[in-house]
């Protein structure tokens, strides 16, 4: 990789002259094309959407000299306003948290998105051959504001969840759905209410005639019976969609032993996974097929295990690819899609940013082919992956459709990056009101022994900062955003359990705790998890600690001293 150059302020300068004398052109052709169109006929109104402030997330400087822009892919979102979030900060420092009854965690898919409203998806125009580049991506601009302007006309900024603004990762959507025989759509099983888009379902196998599998994948992460719960509802609301269960990096022997009085002193090696769900998902792919598709050779390498096992590098940030990927990010041209051309089916992996769709297709290849992060919006353009040579994998960028989602339960779910949250407070209280925080933080007040004050979202933060030792820099005092962003991580990886659950399953927890299929998940979590300890072996040095070296440790790891699961923490 060649090296870069240095930014100097002459180039600055440079660069700022040249932004100038673009904005001036901008504004005469604009000037000139709104005298044209008010002859040709009337205009859209783009008041709406002008008043919104995107916030482009991750954007890196561009240089003069470069014709290629580096930011054309970054997640764009709504902007907040200063005076909100530091409304937020201090409603945060003084509102008492209180716990809510568990029925808070049941959430319906129309309290969410409101099928048949304005929170649609983005659909590309009609288009033709005759049509040039230009003309196309004119068609899609002018159609994709009239989207967002309909979407602000009906709905309040403060109201509306965090979605994708960036119409570039919309096109990336519309290139996997036209090119894909079969879809899947890949949902978290924490919160799978927030990521299936009913619109999305309906525009796929209604008006573009596809089939849907959704994958619930993490089902590490959640109790059987939830995990059941959630598989008969989606079945019930949903009756032709296919479903297949799936985990693709299950918790580890390290993260078990570490809440049961027990700590493995590892090295730093590559970790081996084992992944749960190739099978039924070859089944079900299939079933669709027929005989349409030789899908022999991806039997084969099912029945032999090459899929179960996979090598990650645990300490790696996970950021190469191999040189099987294909990535696409130029080929942006549409054509009539032909199914199953040249006998080979195309399988389009779809989804929210952090549900894991890169590590279901690591998984399913058997071997890094994808680039991976606990970044949303690491993804920044479809890729089409082999696996065998009848079978072939797309990963589309993770994208947020627009929807009524209370925006702290977005940060937890890992759509937005916890790393630009401005203000985490009001998350952590948002996640306390639903789970015994304090009580599995196992913190309390300097001066109540007893543990019966309320908290604030501020406070708890405080108290798991100087348990932590969270210091800042120059004053050494307690660093509140450092363990409020902690905490957050810890949802987001599921050390602190926060399962969104479908509605009525609290009324009915007996029943599905006894369903004939929660034992079955709880043999397959087990198994799965059994099978990543005997890989980490060979890679590890078990070192029983005893409960008085762990109370000794616990200034420096205050988790070998975190509850059980019981009370909300995953083993």
């Amino acid at each position: 990789m060649p090296r870069r150059k240095p930014f100097s302020g002459k180039l600055k300068k440079k660069q700022l002259q040249e932004k100038r004398l673009r904005l001036k052109a901008r504004k005469e052709s604009g000037s000139a094309s709104s005298d044209q169109s008010a002859e040709d006929g009337p205009s859209i109104d783009k008041s709406e959407v002008e008043k919104v402030k995107v916030e482009k997330l991750n954007e890196q400087p561009q240089a003069v000299d470069k014709k290629s822009d580096h930011n054309r892919y970054k997640l764009h979102f709504l902007k907040e306003s200063s005076d909100e979030i530091q409304r937020r900060k201090r409603e945060a420092m003084s509102t008492y948290v209180n716990l809510l009854p568990e029925e808070s965690l049941e959430i319906a898919f129309d309290e969410v998105f409101q099928p048949g409203t304005v929170l649609d998806i983005p659909k590309r125009p009609p288009w033709n051959y005759t049509l040039s580049k230009e003309e196309l991506e004119q068609n899609e601009e002018e159609y994709f504001q009239q989207y967002l302007e309909n979407i602000f006309e009906q709905h309040e900024v403060e109201k509306l969840s965090y979605f994708e603004l960036n119409l570039e990762t919309w096109r990336q959507l519309w290139r996997v759905l036209e090119m894909s025989e079969i879809l899947l759509l890949i949902v978290d099983i924490r919160f799978p209410v927030l990521h299936f888009s009913p619109a999305l379902y309906d525009h796929v196998t209604r008006q573009l005639g596809k089939y849907v599998i959704v994958v619930l994948n993490k089902i590490d992460l959640a109790p059987p019976s939830l995990v059941v719960a959630w598989k008969e509802y989606l079945q019930e609301k949903f009756p032709e969609l296919s479903i297949v269960l799936f985990t693709s990096k299950p918790k580890d022997a390290m993260e078990r032993s570490s809440l049961s009085g027990k700590v493995l002193q590892r090295k730093r090696q590559k970790r081996v996974d084992t992944a749960v769900g190739p099978q039924q998902l070859l089944d079900v792919c299939e079933s669709i097929v027929k005989d349409k598709v030789d899908l022999s050779s991806w039997r084969r390498k099912v029945d032999s295990g090459h899929f179960d096992r996979h090598e990650v590098d645990s300490d790696s940030d996970q950021e190469d690819t191999v040189a099987s990927a294909s990535q696409e990010s130029l080929d942006l041209s549409y054509q009539d899609h032909e199914r199953y051309k040249d006998g080979v089916l195309t399988i389009g992996c779809l989804g929210f940013p952090n549900v894991g769709k890169s590590s279901l297709m690591n998984a399913l290849v058997g071997r890094k082919v994808v680039s991976v992060s606990r970044t949303p919006g690491h993804t920044k353009h479809f890729q089409t992956i082999y696996l065998t040579d009848t079978v072939r994998l797309c990963d589309c960028p993770g994208l947020v459709f627009p929807s009524l989602v209370p925006k702290p339960l977005q940060i937890l779910s890992g759509i937005y990056p916890i790393a630009q949250v401005r203000e985490p407070y009001s998350v952590v209280g948002y996640m306390a009101e639903r789970i015994p925080l304090t009580h599995i933080l196992k913190i309390q007040h300097s001066d109540d022994e007893g543990n019966t004050q309320p908290w604030t979202a501020w406070e708890i933060c405080d108290a798991w900062a100087a348990k932590r030792g969270f210091l800042t820099a120059k004053a050494a005092r307690n660093d509140v955003y450092r363990a409020a962003n902690n905490l957050l991580r810890l949802a987001l990886e599921g050390r602190l359990s926060l399962c969104l659950r479908p509605p009525g399953y609290t009324a009915h927890r007996d029943h599905w705790e006894n369903h004939p299929d929660t034992e079955e998940i709880a043999r397959l979590q087990d198994a799965c998890k059994r099978s990543s300890m005997s890989g980490d072996g060979d890679d590890e040095d078990s070192d029983s600690m005893s409960d008085n070296d762990n109370v000794q440790k616990a200034s420096q790891n205050p988790f070998l001293l975190l509850g059980s699961v019981d009370h909300g923490l995953l083993d």
